[in-house]
Parts: C-alpha cells; sequence; structure tokens
C-alpha cells in the first residue's frame, strides 16, 4: 500500500501538528493505512514545548506530496486549498478532520470527512480514538491535549465547546499531567517573541481568506504584554506591507493576543482598511484598536469580516 501524508494547515500551529500525529496513529489502527504525519513548516516555539516534553518527534516539514512520490492526502485542521499542500489540487484527498468552516473545497470520489464545531481538531481526533477503543500512546494524548488547550486559550477562548474539556481531562490523565499547571506552561511557552523580527511574528500564525474577490491575510501571534507588542508596531506594519507586496494580499490584519487577560489589539495594513474598521465598532489609533474579550479569529474576527467586505 502506498503511503499517505496526513498534514494540517501551512505555517502550522499546535493543533495542525498534533492533530496529523494522533490521526495518522489513528489511521493505521482504525483503517490499517500507511500513513505519515508531516507538517506544512516548521513548529513554533508552543507546540516545540509541547514535543520537546512529551518527547514526540516533529514531524518533518514538506512543500510538495507529488515530490515525496505521494498521490494521496489526509488533511486534518484544515479543508480550504490556499491553507494546504502547494500541490494539493492535484492529489487524492483520503479524507478531512476539521473544525473550521468549509469552503474552496471539492473532491472528484467520496472521502472520509468529519467536521464538527468544537475547539480543536485534535478534540474531535481525541473522541475518535474512545470511540473506537483505540488505546492512546502517552506522547500522543499529550500532543491532543496541547492542541485543545492553545486552541481554546485553556478554554476562554469562545470556540470551546462543551466536550472539549471533557475530552481534555480524559487527555490529560493519560498523560500524566495536571491539565490547569501544564495548560499555562504550554501558553506562556508560546508567548516568547522578543528574539523574532517582525516578519517572523507575522508569519507565525497566518491564514489567507478569500473574502468577496479580496485576499486578506489575518495572523494572530499570543503574548502575555500587548504593550510591548506594539511598541514593535513600525516594524510589525512593514513585514506586513512586504507580504501583501510579494504575495498579493489585499488586506495584512494582525490579531496581538492576551493570553491572561482575554482580550486582542488588531492592526492592520492593505487596501482595504476601511472596511477592517467598519467591522468592528470600536475607536482606532494609528491603525490599531483595541478588541475587548475577543481571542478568537475563526469566531470573532473572519464573521465580521465576512460581512464588512460584502457590503
Amino acid at each position: 500500500m502506498s503511503k499517505i501524508l496526513v498534514f494540517g494547515h501551512r505555517n502550522p500551529d499546535t493543533d495542525a501538528i498534533a492533530s496529523a500525529i494522533g490521526f495518522s496513529y489513528l489511521a493505521k489502527q482504525k483503517f490499517h493505512l500507511n500513513t505519515e504525519a508531516i507538517a506544512l513548516g516548521e513548529a513554533n516555539e508552543e507546540t516545540k514545548y509541547a514535543l520537546d516534553f512529551f518527547n514526540v518527534e516533529a514531524p518533518r516539514a514538506i512543500t510538495s506530496a507529488k515530490e515525496e512520490g505521494c498521490d494521496t492526502v489526509i488533511l486534518t485542521d484544515h479543508n480550504e486549498f490556499q491553507q494546504s499542500i502547494l500541490d494539493i489540487e492535484e492529489l487524492t484527498i483520503w479524507g478531512v478532520v476539521d473544525h473550521h468552516r468549509v469552503a474552496n473545497f471539492e473532491t472528484e470520489s467520496p472521502l472520509f470527512f468529519r467536521a464538527e464545531p468544537v475547539g480543536s481538531a485534535s478534540a474531535i481526533i481525541g473522541r475518535m480514538f474512545q470511540e473506537n477503543q483505540i488505546a492512546i500512546p502517552k506522547g500522543i494524548a499529550g500532543m491532543l491535549l496541547s492542541a485543545i488547550i492553545s486552541d481554546t486559550l485553556l478554554f476562554k477562548s469562545p470556540t470551546t465547546h462543551s466536550t472539549d474539556k471533557a475530552i481534555a481531562k480524559i487527555l490529560a490523565q493519560l498523560a500524566g499531567v495536571d491539565l490547569d499547571v501544564y495548560g499555562l506552561n504550554l501558553l506562556k511557552a508560546g508567548t516568547n517573541l522578543a528574539s523574532k523580527s517582525g516578519e517572523e511574528l507575522v508569519n507565525l500564525d497566518a491564514k489567507t481568506f478569500p473574502l468577496s474577490g479580496k485576499s486578506v491575510r489575518i495572523a494572530q501571534v499570543n503574548t502575555v504584554d500587548i504593550k510591548e507588542m506594539l511598541c514593535r508596531q513600525n516594524a510589525l506594519e512593514e513585514a506586513m506591507k512586504s507580504e501583501n507586496k510579494a504575495k498579493g494580499y489585499d488586506d495584512f490584519i494582525l490579531m496581538i493576543t492576551d493570553i491572561l487577560n482575554s482580550d486582542s489589539e488588531l492592526m492592520v495594513v492593505g487596501d482595504n482598511v476601511k472596511l477592517v474598521k467598519e467591522a468592528f465598532d470600536v475607536e482606532w489609533e494609528s491603525n490599531h484598536a483595541f478588541l475587548k474579550g475577543v481571542v478568537s479569529r475563526k469566531k470573532q474576527v473572519v464573521p465580521k469580516l465576512t460581512e464588512s467586505y460584502a457590503r
């Protein structure tokens, strides 16, 4: 049986990598597939912390499945083609496990598809292990747990589903960690940003969204000190402008999220700044604005932008 590659989205966060690792193992046990978890980019600081903590090898990073001699893939934590591997349109998609909207997606053949409006793709996979009575190795349990913590900001995000904490408690027990203590340490590990350049920061966790014919790039960085990040506004804006010019984005939006207080600062550059500002009923100062209680790109930012761009 030829190898099937399993991967999350580009610029992978903890859920993208953990869900690929988890579902690759599950697919071997349940569906008897020859799978390999890979990544569409290098792991960020938070993910590296989890991989090191649970002694799990990081998936190797690739850009093309065809170059690997593979023509069949499984997508986790995404389904939109612009967020996927470069040659996705040339590949057979065996299956998808996701927790985002379904958009810009179609296949020629039937496939395994599981999408749920929960906090993370890894939460779905954790429950799939339970449903199929498949034992979860300690390291994989720890990675799935880390992804749930990361995507829900330790259950403070509005994307959190009632089932997320239940499966997280089970995974924490299997991984041998205290959920709250480990969770806070994991989130703090992802906020070590001082040594990173503006270019690195705006590409840590960034996704592209087609909004009414416009290509909108939305990045998010987590911090414990928003003011410190705003002191770097000039460098961040220059990096955002460079990305727009190099990649053809119409607009670049950066969310700077305070993981302790569950608020965000929004920064924007591009051709449609007015539409971005009109999406949020707040005061703007020098192209940035404070958004009280906003921490979710998926649930609190993208829907408002979608509505504003459609006007």
